[in-house]
């Protein structure tokens, strides 16, 4: 008896041992997993506690402003007053219907805002006003049926709404009110932006809705207001196609390029460029988005913001392009178009492109159009045709036919042919405007031969020339001529820093030889009005042919309204190629330019002979037919009218170039007319006369008077 009570008394000391043990492991587990919690899980479970009460919203900063070289504001930004709304996690739609109602209330809708909506958007509200009578739309024989056929889940309440929305009469729909529509178009606002997204209500609200909402906002959640930026181009029409577009907040990222911004960290509603300057140079202007926290309670409610990230504004462009100096070259283009028109019932374009031939810079670009509205001819901007379109040039590409001869030894300076029709077996005869008898390179430039350029297309070929004979050139021989062209970025595109741009049409593909004789003097493959001013730049400059560019600089963007901030980025010039010609054929071309403008009977001289700032250049008439859509340029059998491209480009002054330009019209009746000309003469003399009175400060007029 003594031993089983000796042995009972051991027994509860061991017992409880084993229990402190079992305690000690317990709490040793739970020590861990909260060790485990707080070092290895804390941030993971932090996240998730901040997933549901904090949310970080990206705001729009100011787009980066456009200058001219000059320094003169091109593209600016206008501060507008604006109420935007954020839709949060968790947001009912009976919530978002809430605070539109109250938004109502306290502000006006723009009209256009109004007429956006829908018929489907009004069908849609009016279900969400009157539910009960929404649900009756569709029996539960209609949606037995449904299932019967295997439609259920989302596929199922889809085919139950399209059947409620076709039933939802328009009796229905005038049960809305003036304010039920007002409401919905502020609900439409709320909710086709994106969630943790700021979309805009409304812009260029009045002060008196401004101040209204801004001491209402805890009582409208989810809404904000801020001072927003709008587009604004300072010269209105000027310059206008080639500067670009940027989107509306309610077009968001272009649809095609969409995964390339949403890569980038773009919101599927920012603001980007869409087209030309404002588009290629995206990346610069677009700026670093300022980054908000909302610290929300567990009912979505906002109780404070922080800013994470101030972000910071777009860069600033300078462009390459004088405004001033554009103007004075719309102004001409127009004013020369408008005087020809009378007489010339086909003409309706014409296009100039100046540019520093020793840096490419672009200094004037630009394009005009005449387009019948309502019975009343209207001038459109058509800067972009001189990218964007091409035309056979004409003679005003004759110094490449020679310089091409001379490098391939076909003739040398100094080289003589014997100007008078030629005629080749089954053609009609081939000839210049003007039998010039016996002439060398010189004088066939001055005075613009066909002929000359026959026979120096036919020694490229070697081809002797006998009369009545039939032609055999070679492919290879087209494509030797091409080569060299394209040196001069004739046929080639010039690498404008812009999209979208052509180079230019190859001829008939069934190349015939006698198309090679077209092709010499500019009447076979086309160009644009940019590469033949890169062509002559090219000449001018000894042989380097510039890419065309129209940016100068990239700045920094300031506090102040016209300030254009620091250099970031000086965009250098780029040689693309040095043409395979010699220097001395080069200055031969030259002088042969020169007389063109300066000398006797040169092409050019009735124009520039007494210019004070000495040209030189090579005018152009293309024989071609009408290439626009109107169906004035055809006759009665519907075929295309015959009609001249008149050219001209050149550069001054001929012995140091600063300036080189090019002119084209399409489409002319009388190759007599002198417009190419005209136009040329006024938009050199605005050049000069500007840079005079830079320099001096007093407007000292060109002498324009031109020679019979």
């Amino acid at each position: 008896m003594k031993k089983h009570e000796k042995k009972s008394g051991r027994a509860i000391p061991t017992r409880l041992n084993i229990l402190f043990l079992c305690v000690f492991l317990l709490f040793s587990a739970m020590i861990i997993q909260l060790g485990k919690v707080q070092i290895f899980d804390g941030e993971t479970y932090k996240n998730e506690v901040e997933k549901r009460e904090n949310a970080t919203v990206s705001l729009s900063v100011p787009r980066g402003k456009i200058f001219d070289r000059e320094g003169n504001p091109v593209v600016d930004n206008t501060s507008l007053r604006t109420i935007t709304y954020t839709k949060m996690k968790g947001v009912k739609p009976e919530d978002i219907l809430k605070t539109a109602r109250q938004l109502a209330d306290i502000i006006e809708m723009p009209q256009e805002d109004i007429a956006k909506l829908t018929e489907t958007d009004k069908k849609d509200f009016w279900m969400q006003l009157n539910p009960k009578l929404a649900e009756n739309l569709v029996s539960k024989k209609e949606i037995d049926t449904f299932r019967e056929k295997d439609i259920s889940g989302k596929k199922l309440d889809k085919k139950i709404e399209e059947l409620k929305r076709k039933r939802v009469t328009d009796k229905n729909l005038q049960e809305l009110t003036e304010k039920d529509i007002k409401v919905l178009a502020i609900k439409s606002k709320m909710t086709s932006g994106y969630q943790m997204a700021p979309q805009i209500i409304k812009k260029d609200v009045s002060e008196k809705e401004f101040t209204i909402i801004s001491e209402s906002l805890a009582n409208l959640p989810g809404v904000d207001v801020s001072v927003d930026w709008e587009r604004v181009y300072v010269n209105d029409g000027l310059f206008r196609s080639v500067l670009g577009n940027v989107s509306n907040s309610d077009e968001g990222l272009p649809s095609e390029r969409l995964d390339y911004y949403l890569v980038r960290d773009y919101s599927r509603n920012d603001r980007v460029g869409k087209s030309y300057i404002e588009q290629q140079y995206e990346d610069v202007l677009h700026g670093t988005k300022k980054e908000v926290r909302s610290i929300a309670d567990k009912q979505g409610n906002t109780i404070r913001t922080e800013i994470v990230s101030e972000g910071k504004s777009g860069k600033n462009l300078t462009l390459t392009i004088d405004m001033e100096l554009q103007k004075k070259v719309e102004e001409s283009i127009e004013k020369i178009l408008k005087t020809y028109k009378g007489s010339e019932f086909m003409l309706d374009r014409a296009f100039v492109v100046m540019m520093n031939p020793k840096n490419g810079q672009v200094l004037s670009m630009a394009g005009k159009r005449l387009v019948e509205k309502d019975g009343k001819t209207e001038v459109e901007d058509y800067a972009l045709g001189t990218m964007t379109s091409s035309y056979e040039l004409g003679s005003t590409v004759k110094g490449a036919t020679v310089l091409t001869g001379f490098e391939t030894k076909a003739i040398t300076p100094g080289t003589y042919f014997y100007d008078t029709p030629m005629k080749f077996k089954g053609t009609k005869e081939k000839k210049s405007w003007k039998e010039f008898g016996n002439i060398d390179d010189l004088r066939a430039l001055q005075v613009s031969s066909n002929v000359y350029m026959f026979h120096t297309a036919l020694k490229i070929a070697g081809v002797d020339y006998v009369k009545n004979s039939s032609l055999n050139i070679k492919q290879e021989y087209f494509d030797k001529m091409r080569y060299y062209f394209r040196q001069f970025g004739l046929g080639v595109p010039t690498g404008i820093d812009l999209p979208n741009e052509t180079a230019g049409q190859i001829g008939k593909k069934d190349n015939q030889p006698g198309f090679l004789l077209d092709y010499s003097i500019g009447q076979y493959d086309t160009y644009t009005p940019l590469q033949l001013v890169q062509y002559i730049s090219t000449i001018a400059n000894g042989g380097y042919r510039m890419k065309p560019q129209i940016v100068q600089e990239v700045r920094e963007q300031t506090s102040q309204k016209d300030e254009i901030g620091k250099v970031v980025h000086a965009v250098e010039p780029i040689v693309l190629n040095k043409i395979d010609m010699k220097e001395e054929y080069i200055n031969r071309v030259k002088e042969g330019f020169r007389k063109v403008f300066q000398e006797g009977d040169g092409t050019g001289v009735r124009a520039f002979q007494k210019a004070s700032y000495k040209p030189a250049g090579k005018t152009g008439t293309a024989q071609t037919v009408y290439g626009g859509e109107s169906d004035i340029g055809r006759n009665e059998k519907g075929e295309r009218r015959e009609c001249y491209n008149l050219t001209l480009a050149g550069y001054a002054p001929y012995d140091n170039p600063e300036v080189a330009f090019s002119v084209v019209v399409p489409w002319v009746i009388n190759d007599k007319s002198g417009i190419n000309s005209d136009i040329g003469k006024e938009v050199l003399d605005a050049y000069f006369e500007l840079k005079n009175k830079r320099l001096t400060g007093e407007t000292i007029k060109i002498d324009s008077s031109q020679e019979g």
